[in-house]
């Protein structure tokens, strides 16, 4: 099986979007499948046809730094100048399926070409991108933008031979949408089990240089959009619950919310209790891990995080740490509450106080939740597992079983 994967962009440009690719690309070719895999203009210049990037050949679109910052036109650019680059790469690797993955530009791209060449299209939607649009501020929900993009992504779904999708809020939204159940298939977000280690001791050095020893440390590691709420997480900071006991907020990563955040814990008081630690190196990211007791992930209700699974619970999940998430959909579809992590009413400072003050008073059953979730990210939310649903999406030849798409792909 040849398989030319659509992208926006990928590595080295680091997002969960690239980090989810990377993840796929890995684990099909494990499965002895071929992949092929192009980015679109949104990648940013490049210097050849071909890069590699994380042991992996990434064929690039051509892209126009000027014209990639005027609105529409940028948008009208990244789609002619990506059907030029795939109706070359489709010569060049003769697939037998294109893998077109959000936004609906890389789909709409890719029902061209596949139209073009009589090949088959899966389309991949991983975020409804206008629905991202309107949290960024580029957009505003049920105007103009929102609308053409949301019709352009239900055109795409419609057309595509094949659909998948990263979970179950994303796949009833198709639903809705007149898309047939039968036609979506879940790929869901996942991690390696095997790159990550239980992480219940703390490291020592780290902790010492940051001055936790003998606090309380919650934390947060990722991107500081308006979306993940952690404007809450600070007020919570000064609750009367909170107040008295020795919590300490240690916040990874950067981001547009990031100058807002840090005006915010100076309008409180609070910086002897908040460390902006800023972006670290991928492969120091556990130790900061390993001295947080309690990841917390605030985000807040809106459509965005009701219909998407972030990847950063499964991920602290997968080193045994605790969680606590508020309640929107996305992260109902990963924490059974009380079992595997704990959920708060989403967007009530008060609850999260006193969810974060609960956590802390029960520290006996910490080892148990850690290990459910840890079974929990093993038996099904591992990259493994994920990825072989591909199978049934595929369109491999009548007759072929399991195992012989493995040893013939």
């Amino acid at each position: 099986m040849r398989i030319l994967h659509v992208l926006d962009h990928s590595v080295p440009l680091h997002s969960g979007y690239s980090f989810r690719t990377l993840a796929i690309l890995r684990q099909q070719q494990r499965r002895g499948w071929k992949t092929f895999h192009l980015t679109s203009a949104k990648q940013g210049p490049r210097l050849d046809w071909q890069e590699m990037a994380s042991e992996t050949i990434f064929m690039r679109s051509p892209c126009i730094q000027w014209l990639m910052k005027v609105p529409l036109l940028n948008q009208l650019f990244t789609v002619v100048s990506l059907m030029w680059a795939l109706h070359r790469a489709v010569k060049q690797v003769e697939p037998d399926v294109i893998h077109a993955h959000s936004s609906a530009l890389n789909g709409l791209a890719g029902l061209w070409q596949a139209k073009l060449s009589g090949l088959p299209l899966v389309y991949e939607v991983r975020a409804f991108w206008e629905d991202a649009a309107v949290d960024h501020g580029t957009a505003s929900e049920n105007g103009v933008k929102y609308k053409v993009t949301k019709a352009l992504e239900t055109w795409v779904l419609q057309r595509a031979d094949k659909v998948t999708t990263i979970c179950d809020g994303l796949r009833q939204d198709m639903i809705h949408r007149g898309i047939a159940a039968d036609k979506i298939t879940l790929i869901p977000n996942a991690v390696d089990i095997d790159k990550f280690e239980s992480l219940t001791q703390a490291d020592e050095p780290l902790q010492q240089s940051l001055s936790l020893q003998g606090k309380k440390v919650l934390g947060f590691i990722g991107s500081y959009y308006g979306y993940e709420g952690l404007s809450l997480l600070i007020s919570a900071l000064a609750d009367e619950a909170l107040s008295a006991s020795p919590f300490h907020l240690l916040l990874v990563g950067g981001g547009p919310q990031e100058r807002a955040l840090k005006a915010q814990v100076k309008s409180l008081g609070l910086g002897g209790k908040v460390t902006f630690v800023g972006r670290v190196p991928h492969d120091q990211v556990n130790r900061y891990y390993s001295v947080i007791d309690l990841l917390v992930f605030p985000r807040l209700s809106m459509r965005l995080t009701e219909t998407v699974t972030p990847l950063k619970p499964l991920e602290a999940m997968a080193q045994s740490k605790l969680v606590l998430a508020s309640d929107v959909g996305g992260h109902q579809e990963l924490i059974d509450h009380g079992k595997t992590g704990f959920l708060f009413k989403a967007g009530d400072v008060p609850a999260l106080a006193k969810a974060i003050h609960s956590c802390f008073e029960d520290e006996s059953r910490w080892p148990e939740i850690w290990q459910h979730g840890l079974d929990f990210v093993r038996e099904q939310r591992n990259w493994a597992v994920s990825v072989a649903n591909y199978q049934q999406v595929y369109p491999w030849p009548e007759g072929y079983t399991a195992e012989m798409q493995n040893e013939k792909a």
